[in-house]
């Protein structure tokens, strides 16, 4: 790739000089959602045993209490917080999706950012603008590698959300556009990923560093910790490692003028989104046959569907949230697909296992990402097909507000029941309005949590 000097210092001007102003009403709104979002998966997550066994470890090297752990009395070092606050968001793949991209774009972004509120004084309206902004540079970077970079086995939220959350703290922080590229190519010798980890307590880890790493990259900025004219596209920059042709139009074209927030998903499952249509139909049409014996199952779906999600041998719930066959046996089986459809418990169901054998896939180039067809065989011989061209929750399809509020109710009570989390509900909301956000975190741990 010939080297392309100036990108990364347009991507920096942009960040050093949008104001509140220059965001749109309707992307405020997208990111508020987003934020209600990523904290009820994050306190979905904040008991799971990756980020056990991380905040453990870190504890051991940390011994300050300067940010928050979502949903636990915890504290810790803002560092540590923003991998952990990470972590959690992503342990259960139940975080938005920005669907260009597949990245995960708010669970290595906001916890940086809300780490570094806990730091020095920031106003809603501040962080709102600094994850627009954030939001804006993983997905465009994520977009200059795609449509290949992912199904080489680059975990793209991590790989790319180190340069949203390096770019959104550098808002945060005041950052100049010069100091900003420096926060850039600190992050960008950090990016770092892999989607063979899928499944395991290890894709925790980079996902974590993520944030981390991405704040670390800012703070150094700051204090003069001088990066490359050109990390992203210069000769042996990012783009350039990453050996893609990479697509310029998606990184620089429309800045300021077209916004990533705008292709965001938020998930009703806590599974990869490429799943999400197929979960649909199978829930709809088992809803309609609750009686029926299905004897066999045919999926058609995106290349993509098969590449990272054909799994039909899982032997846990970690796995099972990248298996499509768990994922629709699971739903025929109990007619749900929420959390407790993705555990060790329901993997070894001998229901689910045997109707796991009988789903077959195949791939059509012709379907979207957000679509899938099925075909449902039963016992009494006959054939049901069943579609969907927009999954629920996909930008063409969303989630209501009430029911982004619903799922973070009902994480919250799962976590602790009786714990009341309108207040951060109404927090997020009246963001805009906010002159100090240092305690919306704190609104996620419940009253005498241990």
């Amino acid at each position: 790739m010939l080297p392309r000097p100036g990108v990364t210092q347009d991507l920096a001007r942009f960040v050093a000089k949008t104001k509140w102003e220059d965001v749109p009403d309707r992307v405020c709104h997208e990111a508020k959602r987003a934020l209600l979002n990523f904290f009820a998966v994050a306190i979905a997550g904040c008991r799971t045993g990756p980020v056990e066994m991380a905040l453990a470890s870190l504890a051991e090297f940390s011994s300050g209490r300067q940010a928050t752990v979502i949903g636990r009395s915890d504290r810790i070092d803002a560092l540590s917080a923003a991998f952990l606050n990470a972590a959690g968001a992503n342990v259960f793949d139940y975080c938005d999706t920005h669907l260009p991209t597949v990245v995960h774009p708010t669970a290595p972004l906001a916890p940086a950012l809300l780490a570094l509120a806990e730091l020095r004084r920031v106003t809603g309206p501040e962080l709102l603008l600094a994850f627009v902004l954030g939001f804006e540079i993983e997905c465009r970077v994520g977009g200059a590698v795609s449509p290949g970079h992912y199904p080489k086995g680059w975990h793209i939220t991590s790989t790319c959300g180190v340069f949203g959350a390096a770019a959104g703290a550098a808002k945060l922080l005041g950052l100049d556009a010069k100091q900003i590229v420096w926060a850039l190519g600190n992050a960008s010798t950090q990016s770092a990923g892999l989607c063979e980890c899928l499944g395991w307590p290890a894709k925790s880890i980079s996902v974590g560093n993520a944030a981390k790493n991405g704040l670390w990259s800012a703070l150094l900025a700051q204090k003069g910790f001088e990066g490359p004219a050109e990390p992203i596209a210069g000769a042996q920059g990012f783009l350039a490692a990453m050996g893609e042709p990479p697509n310029w139009a998606a990184l620089i074209d429309g800045l300021g003028k077209t916004w990533e927030l705008n292709d965001n998903s938020i998930k009703p499952y806590p599974c990869g989104f490429v799943i999400h249509p197929l979960l649909d139909c199978a829930l709809d049409w088992r809803r309609d046959n609750p009686a029926a014996a299905v004897a066999r199952v045919a999926v058609r779906g995106n290349p993509l569907l098969l590449q990272r999600t054909d799994r039909p041998d899982v032997a846990t719930g970690r796995e099972a949230q990248v298996s499509l066959q768990h994922a629709v046996a699971a739903a025929l089986v109990t007619g749900k697909a929420g959390l407790d459809q993705f555990t060790d418990a329901c993997v070894n169901d001998p229901a689910v296992k045997e109707q796991r054998r009988r789903i077959d896939v195949a791939s059509d180039p012709a379907i979207s990402t957000i679509a899938a067809e099925m075909d449902f065989f039963t016992a009494d011989g006959r054939k049901h097909s069943v579609a969907t061209k927009a999954a629920r929750g996909s930008p063409s399809n969303p989630m209501k507000d009430t029911e982004i509020e619903d799922k973070l109710r009902a994480e919250a009570g799962r976590w602790r029941p009786g714990h009341d989390i309108q207040p951060l509900i109404d927090a997020v909301w009246t963001l805009d309005k906010c002159s100090d956000v240092s305690a919306l975190t704190a609104l996620t741990v419940p009253q005498q949590s241990v």
